[in-house]
């Protein structure tokens, strides 16, 4: 099997003008179909938390339009109307494109809040986070739709890897079996419980500008997918030990991470859920102290890391370069949670430091 270095490599110095044109047309047409899937898609209708003293309705049309999406490239790929192999062999000139698109969108989303009376002063400030906090065109928040194009771009490309491997070699290896699986199903919940994102930081509190458009359209998609990348000519197989343990980390952190998410979205919907069998913990009515919550303040983000690391470890010990990501991941939400902690106190006051007292971890029990 090739070195995956050397295949990636290869890539960019295949860069050309018409491989980039093609890659702006493949992403432009992506998105404009999800958009307008998002569109005239049925789905629940569901408001979200008043933001800027009014509610805002979502269409929770996300988890169609995935399985519409990759049920075409699938079929598409079997029955021969093309390859999911042109998205890995456009891999370079796509994440050009995105990077290009991400810019080109956070300028016009900059020129057109730069009249919003609440916007930071200064141009570099309103770039990168933004002018507004929801900015939606022809009635949809565009916040919320671009974690479809992430998502489904990632599933894709995830997808594209196994074709190659496919095409390549004429199997899938158990590594990228179980990387297929673990991806699949990470992205299927995402866009199952979409309704959990309408209550997510992001959503609620962070404005729309370059750091959240570049995140959606480049960081996700194509730095997420990395693991994937280096599977489709890894040449040490996976010993059944190795992805049994594997696949318990994985269902261990989607559990923690999934269940995490799920009790504080049911408290969020009905105080008076039932979490773990029994009614839900309360201080004063307002922060939840039953179940994950009542352990840790943010072990959401420690199950998601673990998720990400079953996704790396699929690739073995060949390379530290796959483990940049959960690397990465682990830097990234180890930061949100102290900006999470700081922005809870501000709000809370003395509840927060009552609730410290009971969930006295943030994401590792008896560490941190």
């Amino acid at each position: 099997m090739a070195e995956p270095h050397l295949s990636l490599a290869a890539l960019w110095a295949g860069l050309s003008g018409r491989v980039v044109l093609e890659a702006a047309g493949m992403l432009l047409l992506f998105v404009a179909l999800l958009f307008l899937g998002s569109m005239v898609l049925p789905g629940r209708r569901v408001t979200g938390p008043g933001l800027a003293g009014e509610s805002r309705t979502y269409k929770l049309n996300g988890l169609a339009a995935f399985l519409i999406v990759m049920t075409v490239a699938c079929l598409a790929q079997i029955f021969g109307w093309f390859s999911l192999s042109v998205l890995h062999t456009h891999f370079a000139a796509l994440f050009v494109t995105a990077n290009v698109f991400a810019f080109v969108v956070a300028g016009w989303l900059y020129l057109r809040g730069a009249r919003n009376p609440d916007a930071s002063p200064g141009f570099l400030r309103n770039y990168f986070f933004g002018s507004e906090l929801n900015p939606a065109a022809l009635g949809v928040d565009l916040k919320f739709f671009s974690y479809r194009p992430s998502l489904i771009g990632l599933a894709l490309f995830n997808a594209s890897f196994a074709a190659v491997q496919y095409e390549t070699y004429g199997r899938l290896t158990l590594a990228m079996t179980l990387y297929q699986i673990f991806t699949f199903v990470y992205v299927f919940n995402y866009f199952q419980f979409e309704y959990g994102m309408t209550h997510t930081w992001d959503l609620v509190s962070e404005r729309f500008g370059w750091m959240l458009i570049w995140g959606d359209y480049v960081l996700v998609p194509f730095f997420y997918c990395f693991p994937g990348w280096w599977l489709v000519h890894a040449a040490d197989p996976l010993p059944p030990p190795a992805a049994a343990a594997i696949v318990l980390l994985f269902a261990f952190g989607f559990w923690v991470f999934r269940g995490a998410n799920q009790q504080k979205h049911r408290f969020k919907r009905d105080p008076d859920a039932r979490i773990w069998g029994k009614p839900a913990r309360t201080l004063d009515g307002r922060l939840l102290v039953s179940g994950f919550w009542g352990i840790g303040r943010h072990l959401n983000y420690t199950g998601e890391i673990c998720v990400y690391l079953a996704f790396t470890l699929t690739t073995g010990f060949a390379s530290w370069m796959p483990y940049l990501l959960p690397a990465w991941l682990a830097g990234l939400l180890g930061h949100r949670s102290r900006r999470d902690d700081r922005r809870c106190r501000a709000k809370y006051g003395a509840l927060w430091d009552r609730y410290t007292q009971h969930a006295r971890f943030a994401m590792l029990p008896f560490i941190y």
